[in-house]
């Protein structure tokens, strides 16, 4: 079913009260980043402000669907699950006000919690890890690139403007423990990597040495990481950043719930 607003930026005013639009919960690995391989426990809110044209969640972006579930039938799930880290994510899980509350309930349960997020809104919530992907240029949707059957409309423009908050950015880096993990093509992104990484730094200060810096290559199946994987390892070497598997893609391919 729909869960949110025409723009999919936000829960809908008649939205029930103290719930979340839930695309998906269920147990995996974590395919990415610095905890990749650890088992963990997933929580994919549907809704985003932005739609980058290859985005892996199609269904919590561009046609944002899922059920509505109380805060305490998600904790209530999330306890049945196995093991002590939880990833919160979407999506944008940040454009709900519910996942404050969220995130407080589960980490007074004693959880180990992730947040996924695009970088582009700051709440104040109990994270032991920001996984930020602030979106590159190459992210904008465009005619010729959109998913299948949809056209961008407005989304070009939009994303566009909103993909990169430097304020925002800062300030999550000055609050959170952070990683900043960018998805990447070619040379053309890590270069935007590099301008959109000095912008950061200098406005989130000594903030802004500690951020651990990841390049991941696009691809929502195994056939289009081999397309991309080896130009982005080469890419982390030479310009000294860490390289990030997709490794549910790897074991699972593009299966729901992975």
């Amino acid at each position: 079913m729909p869960v949110s607003d025409e723009a999919g930026e936000a829960s809908p005013a008649d939205a029930p009260a103290d719930s979340l639009p839930i695309n998906e919960l269920f147990h995996s690995l974590q395919g990415e980043g610095t905890l990749a391989g650890v088992p963990s426990t997933f929580v994919r809110t549907s809704g985003c402000n932005l739609r980058c044209w290859f985005c892996d969640s199609y269904h919590t972006s561009w046609e944002p669907t899922g059920d509505w579930m109380s805060l305490d039938d998600v904790v209530a799930a999330v306890e049945e699950k196995p093991g002590d880290h939880v990833v919160l994510t979407g999506g944008e899980p940040f454009v709900h006000e519910q996942s404050v509350e969220l995130l407080e309930r589960l980490a007074d349960r004693g959880y180990h919690l992730t947040v996924e997020t695009n970088g582009t809104i700051y709440r104040d919530a109990p994270v032991d890890l920001l996984s930020v992907s602030p979106k590159l240029a190459s992210s904008t949707p465009t005619e010729a690139n959109a998913p299948e059957d949809v056209d961008p409309g407005v989304w070009t423009e939009r994303h566009e403007e909103r993909r990169v908050d430097t304020g925002t950015l800062a300030d999550l880096v000055e609050a959170y423990d952070c990683q900043f993990k960018f998805v990447v093509t070619d040379e053309a992104d890590v270069q935007d990597v590099e301008a959109l990484l000095s912008d950061v730094r200098a406005a989130a200060g000594s903030a802004g040495d500690d951020i651990d810096v990841l390049l991941m290559p696009e691809g929502q199946t195994r056939d289009q990481l081999d397309e991309t994987r080896e130009t982005v390892a080469e890419l982390a070497m030479e310009y000294g950043y860490r390289y990030t598997p997709r490794l549910h893609v790897d074991l699972w391919n593009d299966a729901p719930g992975t």
